[in-house]
Order: structure tokens, then sequence, then C-alpha cells
């Protein structure tokens, strides 16, 4: 087989393999030397790039026998869609994580540092040219370069910059201390850029440079293997252009033993993406997100580490929390992303299994996956009623939250089968998951089911939404569970049930994947979070108490359970009497205080230190704060040690003693280091 280039003035027509470059091989006068089946088969790299007229003209003309596209980033922040062009077939797929398992890439060493405050302040995403061009910024950049060095100490290095002007000073500045560095932009010509990374691998000491500067245009496309360090000296804006970043130091090559990434970090308002690209998790699901981050390198394949400094992890965790992340704009993104690559209306499994965004989130924006599909696709628009609406924004919220797992599995075999017997769901239930159902268990299900657990105003009375709506779910029909005759029909209209049973397999997927027996403590996971709903609705509480009867705790009723949440760091503007001395005494021992005005003979107090003699338990949920989340993270069941307590007093608003109990808490379950370090740093 003879191969052939047709590109520039050479045009080597009659060769079996044309390798050709879409400038030459777009112009009219070209593309009529060849008929339009004169290929068999054509391979496009670069491929994302098939919206371009040029690649167009191209693909248009041409009638092969097949088309094989290639890109690394098929996911397109341009809102092009790539998939429609190949039919929706993607033939192999892989990324950077599994690439990085299967040794393909080079190891990176990932450093996070913070950004140089000047005058006290650290720079933000629009901060002005000045702090951007100051010379403490150059010396501390150079210092963290140095510091953190490369493979074999002969750097060849790429930055990254937010302004051409930026690259310009950057560089000049680093010739000016010695470093040998050179600035490109869009306004450079190819011939300058070739010869840029020709020095930049050079061998030769009196040719080589150190560093190229460059804002955006090295980030795809482009092969310089023995690059073994990037910098970022701009913020952070998106996940894809990231990877597409680091990717640019990703090539093995000889002799190169990884590569060393160092990314300034400043008060940033997307640094939430920084561990969404590292980590490769874009589901934005903020916990997911804290969860990595206080990780360290244990979820990054083979040898690659990432590393923050403290001050960049605090301004990280602070952007995860003050970060929206179900803005409709974003939703609308990656919704039409994955409809690109389908080729149909993505459905909240399909996020799941394509390891997209969070699908909640869709829930969090519309209180239904269903109410946002409807603005995006007319066809879907009028399709339910009120009645049939109201019942999806209630299951998708209140039900199928992948919180408990057993009503969503109820629904599906009455979808499938029409009736549930219960001895055979507390059989299948022992089976997948290792813990027996009690009648009280059973009871709570259908009590939810019929949505008689939530509770709204009526008549300036809380009464169950259930009854409210007159919503009737199921019944218990002898030793089983049918669904109602009323919600059967509600069944019959095809809309509802696509996108219900497609919520109730979310639930069951989502479950599923984070369920961890060894982590399980009668109906919650060890560090996975819940508000404060969930946590009733899990112990089987008949009805969600009102918020302001719970506090700090609340006993059951029948005191079979005192559920106890602590906000770790307060904020500074709540009432004296709710400013509790909670925390850690070490990761197996808690500090706490009752409610304010409390002594040892009051009911709640002696019930807590006599728990054990009523068989009551004492489950710990602590949230960080109350600018991370309204959930708290499940820490294990919690028991008051021996003696510990004591009456004591703190002040009220007036300035006057009021009493309050202090204990201390055995923890059943020491907490690991990674939770337990990130609850208790401020």
């Amino acid at each position: 087989r003879s191969m052939g280039y047709f590109s520039g003035a050479i045009k080597e027509v009659e060769k079996d393999f044309i390798f050709s470059t879409i400038q030459t091989i777009s112009l009219d006068e070209n593309l009529g030397q060849f008929k339009q089946d004169h290929f068999d088969y054509i391979v496009i790299d670069e491929t994302h790039r098939a919206g371009a007229s040029s690649y167009k003209k191209v693909l248009d003309y041409f009638k092969p026998g097949f088309i094989l596209g290639m890109t690394a980033t098929p996911e397109r922040t341009d809102g092009f869609d790539i998939f429609s062009t190949f039919d929706h077939n993607i033939a192999y797929e892989i990324r950077l994580h599994r690439a990085l398992e299967e040794d393909m890439l080079s190891s990176f060493h990932y450093y996070g540092v913070s950004e140089i405050d000047i005058d006290g302040v650290l720079l933000e995403d629009n901060a002005s040219f000045n702090l951007l061009l100051s010379e403490k910024r150059v010396s501390h950049i150079i210092e963290k370069i140095r510091l953190y060095g490369c493979d074999n100490g002969n750097i060849r290095g790429l930055v990254f910059c937010s302004r051409v002007e930026e690259c310009d000073y950057f560089a000049k500045q680093f010739n000016f201390f010695g470093i040998k560095s050179i600035a490109l932009s869009g306004d450079n010509s190819d011939e300058e850029r070739a010869n840029a990374i020709e020095l930049l691998e050079s061998e030769d000491p009196s040719k080589k440079i150190d560093y190229i500067f460059t804002r955006d245009i090295f980030n795809e496309g482009i092969d310089i293997p023995k690059i073994n360090q990037i910098v970022m000296l701009r913020p952070t804006q998106s996940a894809i252009i990231f990877v597409q970043q680091l990717g640019r130091g990703l090539r093995k090559v000889e002799n190169k033993e990884y590569l060393t990434v160092i990314d300034f970090i400043g008060n940033y308002s997307n640094n939430y993406m920084v561990p969404i690209a590292l980590y490769g998790d874009t589901s934005y699901n903020k916990d997911s997100i804290r969860k990595f981050i206080s990780s360290g390198s244990r979820f990054m394949p083979g040898e690659s580490t990432i590393n923050f400094d403290r001050i960049s992890k605090e301004k990280i965790f602070t952007a995860i929390d003050s970060a929206n992340l179900h803005r409709r704009e974003d939703l609308v993104k990656d919704y039409n992303l994955l409809k690109f690559k389908l080729g149909r209306i993505p459905m909240m499994v399909d996020f799941l299994e394509h390891g997209s965004r969070d699908p909640m989130l869709y829930i969090l924006n519309s209180k239904s996956y269903y109410n946002f599909i409807k603005l995006q696709e007319n066809g879907l628009i009028d399709k339910l009623n009120k009645k049939e609406s109201k019942l999806l924004e209630l299951f998708s919220k209140e039900i199928n939250n992948a919180v408990r797992i057993e009503e969503s599995l109820i629904l599906k075999h009455l979808f499938e089968n029409g009736k549930v017997s219960i001895a055979k769901f507390e059989e299948e239930i022992f089976t997948k998951y290792c813990y027996r159902l009690t009648n009280e268990d059973i009871d709570s299900y259908i009590n939810n089911l019929n949505f008689q657990f939530i509770t709204e105003k009526s008549e300036k009375k809380l009464i169950p939404i259930g009854t409210i709506y007159n919503f009737k779910i199921v019944d218990v029909d002898g030793n089983n569970i049918v669904l109602h005759k009323d919600f059967s029909a509600f069944l019959e209209n095809d809309v509802f049930y696509d996108f219900l049973i497609d919520n109730v397999n979310y639930s069951i997927f989502k479950y599923d994947s984070k369920y961890d027996f060894s982590k399980f403590i009668n109906g919650f996971q060890l560090y996975s979070k819940y508000s404060r709903k969930d946590v009733f609705r899990v112990l089987n509480w008949s009805q969600n108490p009102v918020a302001q009867n719970v506090g700090g705790y609340i006993i059951s009723s029948n005191k079979s359970n005192c559920p106890v949440f602590v906000n770790y760091h307060k904020d500074d503007d709540i009432s004296s009497t709710t400013k509790y001395e909670d925390g850690f005494i070490n990761n197996a021992e808690f500090e706490w205080m009752s409610k304010s005005k409390r002594n040892l003979n009051s009911p709640d107090v002696k019930a807590i230190i006599e728990h054990k003699n009523l068989g009551m338990r004492i489950p710990l949920f602590i949230k960080k704060s109350n600018g991370e989340s309204d959930d708290f993270y499940f820490m294990g069941d919690v028991t008051p040690l021996p003696n510990s307590w004591e009456l004591t007093k703190m002040q009220n608003e007036k300035g006057k003693d009021v009493s309050v109990v202090k204990l201390k808490f055995a923890l059943e379950n020491p907490v690991e280091e990674g939770i337990y370090n990130y609850l208790t740093n401020k």
C-alpha cells in the first residue's frame, strides 16, 4: 500500500492512503480532483471541529463507505452537536482516569497553591490588570515553580494565562530573571508557534527555552510530548478546558517520568471546577466534590497525586458552598450535550449511566424532571394535568430521592406485577441488602407512599399532603401491598408512567451505587448526607415534625430514637442561647450541650442519659456550617459516657445566665480521618 500527502503544494492523489489538511482538501479546486465516492474510508481527526464550514464542505461532498471521527473533546462548550454527524454511533470512548489506569498517559503530580495576596487581597475573577502584573506576584510564581520543579530538573513548561498582555509581561519578567521564555497568542503565525515548540523541546542548551506563555491557543490539536511542567495562572472556568490544558503535558515520551502541574488558586467563583476536572466527576453534586477534595489522592489512578495547600483548599470549599449548581442555563447545556450524544430525549437514568450531571439537580431546579423537560421539548407541553404534575413532583422529591430504597422498590414491583408480597419483599431486602425489616418499617413505607408523612398548611393547620390532595397510592390486601385503584388510573397516561418509572429507576440505581453494607447502620450510610426530613423518614416517624420543635434534637413519642443535629461552626449572628459549645474531643468522643433552660431532671435530658434502659437510639448528624447546605453527615450512633453529664450555664441575649446540661458522647464508629479533618477545620 502506498502513502501520500495532500497538503499545500504536495498533492499525491494516486496514492492508496492520502493524508491531508482540512485547509487544502476543502478548497473547491482540490475537491474537484476527486469523485464523490473516491474514498472507501475517511478518518477525521479533531472531529469536534466538524461544524466549521471547511469540515462541513468536505463531509457534504464525499460519499465514502465509512467515516470515522476522532476527538478528545466531543462535549463542546459552543453548543455544536458533533454526534449527529456520525448518527450517534460511538465506536469507543475513554476518559482521563481510565487512560491513566491503562498507563496510556504520563502520571502527574498536581499542586493547588494559593495566589499571592496583594495588600491583603487575594486575586479575584475580575482582578485589576495592575494586580495581575505585580512584581510581588512574579516573585511568588517563580518561587513556587522552583519549589515544585519537574521530573528531571530540566524544565519544559507551558503556562496558561488570562490575557495576552499577561503572557507578554510574564515572559519578559522570566527572561529578566534568567528563565528563558516566549509569549505566544493568536496573533503569532503557525511558523512562529512551531519554532517556539521546537525551542522548548530542543536538546541544545544554547537554543532551548524553559517556558511558553500562552492564552488558550494550545488547548487542543498540539503535540509537545516533552512538556514536563504546566502552570495555570488563570481561573478555571470550564472542566472541559482544564482537562484540555492538562492534557498538553500528559503525552508519554522516553525519559519523562511524570508531569508537574502548578495551579495558582485565588478567590475565583468557579474554583469548584478544579476538583470536577481533576477527579473526573461531572455529576456537579456538592457532596461528591467535597468528598474528593477531602480525599487528596485516594481516588486517583496509578501514581498520580493531588495536593492542595490549606488556603487554596479553603477557597475551593468556599466556592462549592456558594455555587449554584442547578442554574437553568447550566442544566440546559448539559441536557443538550447528552441529547446530542444519545440522539433522543435523555431520561434521568441516562445521566447516571453516562457519568453526567446528577439529575437530582434538575428536580431542585424545576420540582420534577418532567417540569424541566416540557420547557425544552414542545411536544411534552400539556401532557400532564395538575394532579399528575403534582404527583410527579412529590414522588421526585419525597419518595425517589435515593435516601431510602424500599419505597422505590415497592413501586417498581407494583408497576411490573400489580402487587407485592410482603413476605417476599422482606426476603428480597435481606438477600440484597443484608438486613431484616420490621412491621414498623412496612407501616412506614405504606404511610410514606400515601404521602401521610409530609405535610402542608391547609386552613391554618398542618395536614398530610395525601389527605389535602386525596392521593391514594397503595393499599394492603392481606399479605400483599397493592396499587390503589385511584392511582392505577394515573398510570394509564403513558407520559406520566414513563417519567415516574424513570424516576423510580433513578432512585434504585443511585441508591445501589452508593450502598456499602460495611457502612450501613440501621437505615443510614456512614458519612452520607441527610436532611432533617430524610432522617425522620428513615427513623419511621409517622409525620415530619415541625422544624421549630426539633432544634438540635427531638425525642420520638415512643422514645425509640432521638436524632441529634449539630451545626459545627456556628454563625456569629445566631442567638446567644443557641451558641452551644459542641465539638469533637477526638475522633471517638464528642462534647455536646442540651437545649437551654434544661437541668439534669428535665425529661429530655433524663431520657438521653437513660437511653439504654429505654432502648432509645441516638444517631448523630453534623454539618460543617450553615453555608455548606441544609443537610447533615451521618456520623453513626452515640452513647453518653457514664458520669460525663454536668449542669452548667450560658448567657442569653440579655446577658443573664440560663441553665444547660453538658455531656460527652462516645461514638460507636470512630470518625474517619478525611471527614473528621473536614468538619473540624474551620
